[in-house]
């Protein structure tokens, strides 16, 4: 899809308006005004451009699952499937499933085989070899080895079966005591993927605990190095804002980083911790954590730039009672992020994914009917009972999206997209 051009209809609306006389303002005046405000008038411009261009993109994977660097393999994607489908298989038939996901039974039959389907193809929708927090602190030698087999074994799991849309490292910090550590390994890790064949273009980085615009921007410096002595396009960059300097600077952040910006993402348990949260309430639906969520919606509304969730780390795994409680944390946090706009988040193990797409489609299916009837009425310019306007419009076209690439909803080509 292409852009709008929206600098074109803004010159276009402010010509009109300079052939409009103003009763008791002369036109020296009005000429004035519109160079005082140019400035002001360029800046929302490239907002409004920015976000045409978030709208127009392809929706955001529904997740993006971390498994630490050392287990990554060519059949990571087929085996979180396989454990996901087995996990779904358990208790699919349990009575107190809907209530633990927050749907009714119908909404929950419904959805099951979509999200059955899900699994059976692409379980892993997107992914990231995690040489950070989920991986520790090794030996050079150790970690090394570990990031070279990870880039090959990326590579793999692209090419092979129900393989991601994409994958790449999250290296370590640019803080002092781990830069030159996470730089090694982002190199060795692109080598040994180029090595393996693998596709460039599918191929993204996450850089943890940003809190100055000066680390992203050192971190440009070393991915342009690094592109350079591949012959490769310039890497997409994820910002993992998990800091509380981060949180109060993400607008520069995401300026630093440039058209590399690929996404904003919330790390819900290093922020929590920073604002001295108990870790009984470390959660990702805590109020601080919608604060800083928002800054990121902010940030990346202005800049064009998606936001994603972090994870909940309470695990589906042991008995019945345990997998039913981590679901329902799970489904709970995943619900309240769509709420908020948030359409991904992290899962940290399989078991976590059955719950995360049984809400997601759930949500999609239970809001198709209104969706297309509420587009359609607005654009016969027949809304009755809710005043929509053209930002409604493109809400509700995202909605439609969003549920077409998580698999809730088919286009038989009726659907209002455009």
């Amino acid at each position: 899809m292409t852009d709008p051009d929206v600098s074109g209809v803004a010159s276009q609306t402010l010509e009109v308006r300079k052939a409009t006389p103003s009763p008791g303002l002369s036109d020296g005046l009005l000429d004035a005004l519109d160079a005082r405000l140019a400035v002001t008038d360029a800046a929302l411009d490239a907002d409004e451009a920015a976000r045409a261009r978030l709208a127009a993109r392809d929706p955001e994977p529904v997740h993006v699952c971390y498994v630490p660097a050392d287990r990554v393999t060519p059949t990571t994607a087929t085996d979180w499937g396989d454990e996901a489908l087995a996990v779904l298989d358990r208790f699919a038939a349990d009575p107190d499933l809907p209530e633990t996901l927050g749907l009714r039974p119908d909404q929950l039959r419904d959805a099951l085989p979509r999200v059955r389907r899900t699994l059976a193809e692409q379980p892993v929708a997107d992914l990231r070899a995690d040489l950070e927090d989920g991986y520790g602190h090794r030996d050079d030698a150790e970690e090394d080895t570990h990031a070279r087999a990870a880039g090959a074994a990326t590579a793999a799991l692209l090419a092979g079966p129900r393989s991601p849309r994409r994958a790449g490292p999250r290296v370590k910090s640019m803080e002092r005591a781990t830069r030159r550590r996470g730089l090694r390994s982002l190199a060795l890790f692109t080598a040994a993927f180029l090595d393996a064949d693998g596709d460039p273009a599918r191929l993204r980085v996450t850089l943890p605990k940003i809190s100055d615009p000066e680390q992203v921007a050192a971190f440009v410096e070393a991915c342009a190095a690094l592109e350079a002595h591949h012959g490769i396009a310039p890497l997409p960059v994820e910002l993992q804002i998990e800091t509380a300097r981060g949180a109060q600077r993400v607008d520069e952040l995401v300026v630093a980083a440039g058209s590399r910006a690929a996404g904003l993402h919330y790390g819900t348990y290093d922020y929590s911790a920073a604002l001295g949260i108990a870790p009984d309430q470390q959660r990702a639906d805590h109020p601080a954590a919608e604060h800083a969520k928002h800054l990121l919606a902010l940030a990346g509304a202005a800049a064009g730039v998606p936001v994603c969730d972090g994870s909940s780390a309470v695990l589906p795994v042991g008995d019945r009672d345990a997998v039913l409680a981590a679901w329902r944390i799970q489904a709970r946090i995943v619900r309240r992020a769509l709420e908020l706009g948030i359409a991904q988040g992290w899962d940290m193990h399989p078991a976590m994914v059955p719950a995360r797409l049984a809400v997601v489609v759930a949500v999609h299916r239970e809001g198709l009917d209104a969706v297309v009837a509420r587009l359609r009425a607005y654009r016969a310019g027949a809304s009755e009972g809710v005043l929509d306007e053209p930002a409604t419009e493109r809400a509700l076209v995202g909605f439609l999206r969003r549920g077409l690439a998580c698999g809730a909803i088919d286009d038989d080509g009726s659907l209002p997209l455009s």
